[in-house]
C-alpha cells in the first residue's frame, strides 16, 4: 500500500473569453465542469447581444427559434474548445436547464440540453447517462398559465440536466495514476446516493451589491453539486476546468477535493469573488470532511445495529468499509491557500485524521 498525499495544486483564474481559450493546449485537461449562460432565459440576453449581432436581430423582430438558434451558435464555439483541450476519456459535464419564453405572444419551451447535447455529438463526444437535478421550489405562485381552467395552464419547471459527455472511450491510467485513483475512492453509501439519476439540491442564488461585478446575479450551483462531480469523475491531482468560472464554485470544489483547476469568466470583478472564495477554503475544507466522514460513521453504526455483514476495513483509518475498494481511500485536508500571482492560486494539504473531526 503506497501513501499518497498531494502536496500543492495550483488554480489559474482567466478573465478571458472561453470561445477561445489560446492559455490552454490541446489535451491538457481531464475533466470540465461548467453551467453556461442559458440561451433565451432573458438575464442572459445582454451577454448573448454583446457577442452577436444576429442574437439581437433576432430577438428585436421576436423570432424566437432564430434567437435561439444564434445564442447556441455562441456556446458551440466553447464546446469545440472544451473538446479540443479534454485529454482522451475526459468527461465533460454541462448543468443546464431548458427555457420558458413568451416572444412575439406566444408562450414555448426553447430545449436547451438537447440543442447542446446535439451539437458536442457532433463535435465528436459521447453521450453518457445523465442526471436530472430538481430544483424545486415552494413558491404559491409558481404555477404557469390560467390556473385551474384547462387548457392554458403549462406544466410546473423544476429541473435542470447535468449533461454527461466523453471524449473517446474510457479513461486509461498510469501506474502512479492508478494509486492515485485507489485514493480517490469514495464511500459505497456515496455511490448509491451520487450516481442516482435524479437530485434532489436546492439551486443557489447568489446577488452583489459590494463588489464590481457588472453581472447583478449568477445562475450558480451549490458546492455540494461541484462536490460530488469532481470526486465522481476525476481523481486527485487532475486539472478541473471550467470555462464559465462566475462566483468559482467549481474552482472551490475542485481545491477542496485536492484537484487543480482553471476557470474563465468575462467579468473581472466577479472573478474578484471567486478569489476570495478559494481564499477561504480551509474554513470550509475540515467541515467538508467531517460532514463525510461522520455520515460514513452513521451509516456503519446503523449498519451494525441492522446485524449486516461489514466484511473490510480501511488500511488509513480503521473504520469499516463495504467494499475492497474503499479500503485505500483517503482525504486531505486543506491546511492553506494564498495568490502566488494575480489570479493564480496556489492550495497546500496534510493528511485528514479522525482527531480532525468534531465528532468521534
Amino acid at each position: 500500500m503506497k501513501d499518497i498525499l498531494v502536496p500543492e495544486t495550483s488554480h489559474i483564474l482567466y478573465n478571458s473569453d472561453s470561445r477561445k481559450m489560446d492559455e490552454l493546449s490541446d489535451e491538457s485537461v481531464n475533466l470540465i465542469l461548467t453551467s453556461p449562460p442559458y440561451p433565451m432565459v432573458e438575464m442572459w440576453d445582454n451577454l448573448f447581444k454583446s457577442w452577436d449581432k444576429n442574437t439581437k436581430n433576432a430577438l428585436t423582430k421576436n423570432l424566437g427559434n432564430e434567437a435561439f438558434e444564434a445564442m447556441h451558435l455562441q456556446l458551440d464555439k466553447v464546446w469545440r474548445e472544451c473538446f479540443r483541450v479534454l485529454k482522451e476519456g475526459g468527461i465533460l459535464l454541462v448543468n443546464i436547464g431548458d427555457a420558458t419564453r413568451s416572444i412575439g405572444g406566444e408562450f414555448g419551451l426553447f430545449s436547451n440540453h438537447s440543442r447542446i447535447l446535439q451539437a458536442c455529438r457532433n463535435f465528436g463526444f459521447s453521450s453518457l447517462p445523465d442526471i436530472l437535478w430538481r430544483k424545486q421550489t415552494n413558491s404559491p405562485t409558481k404555477f404557469m398559465g390560467s390556473g385551474m381552467f384547462p387548457v392554458g395552464a403549462y406544466v410546473t419547471y423544476e429541473h435542470e440536466y447535468i449533461l454527461v459527455l466523453r471524449k473517446g472511450g474510457l479513461r486509461k491510467y498510469s501506474k502512479s495514476e492508478t494509486e492515485i485513483r485507489r485514493n480517490s475512492a469514495f464511500f459505497w453509501e456515496e455511490r448509491n446516493v451520487w450516481f442516482s439519476d435524479v437530485w434532489d439540491l436546492k439551486g443557489e442564488r447568489q446577488i452583489f451589491k459590494d463588489v464590481g461585478a457588472s453581472r447583478e446575479r449568477t445562475a450558480a450551483f451549490p458546492l455540494d453539486f461541484a462536490y460530488r462531480l469532481v470526486n465522481m469523475f476525476s481523481i486527485k491531482g487532475d486539472a478541473v476546468l471550467d470555462p464559465f468560472l462566475g462566483t468559482g464554485t467549481t474552482s472551490l470544489a475542485a481545491l477542496l477535493s485536492s484537484r487543480n483547476s482553471i476557470g474563465y469568466d468575462v467579468d473581472q470583478g466577479i472573478l474578484e469573488i471567486a478569489k476570495k472564495k478559494l481564499l477561504g477554503a480551509v474554513n470550509v475544507s475540515s467541515k467538508i470532511l467531517q460532514n463525510r466522514l461522520q455520515s460514513h460513521l452513521d451509516f456503519i453504526l446503523d449498519r451494525k445495529k441492522q446485524k449486516k455483514e461489514i466484511a473490510h476495513k480501511n488500511k488509513y483509518y480503521g473504520f469499516p468499509v463495504i467494499t475492497s475498494q474503499e479500503t485505500e481511500l483517503t482525504f486531505e485536508l486543506v491546511d492553506s491557500s494564498y495568490e502566488s500571482e494575480h489570479f493564480s492560486l496556489k492550495a497546500n494539504y496534510s493528511r485528514y485524521n479522525l482527531q480532525n473531526s468534531s465528532k468521534k
